[in-house]
């Protein structure tokens, strides 16, 4: 769009569509993965393995808050 000289505007639109497209797919993601993979190791036996997915949960937020 840019190399074919659209209207700024129209360009900047295109962006907030793909970026609210992409959070949409992100946050389906991060839903399924705390619905199996953190449960499943929150209720599982292994200690360290809790803390190792909430403490890559803690990461993604921080990573988020970053942006």
């Amino acid at each position: 769009m840019v190399e074919e000289d659209t209207y700024c505007i129209d360009v900047i639109r295109q962006i907030q569509a793909i970026d609210a497209a992409l959070n949409k797919v992100s946050t389906q993601i991060l839903e399924n993965h705390l619905n199996s993979c953190v449960i499943t190791a929150i209720k599982g036996n292994n200690p360290k393995e809790r803390e190792r997915v909430l403490k890559e949960i803690t990461e993604v937020f921080e990573m988020s808050a970053k942006v």
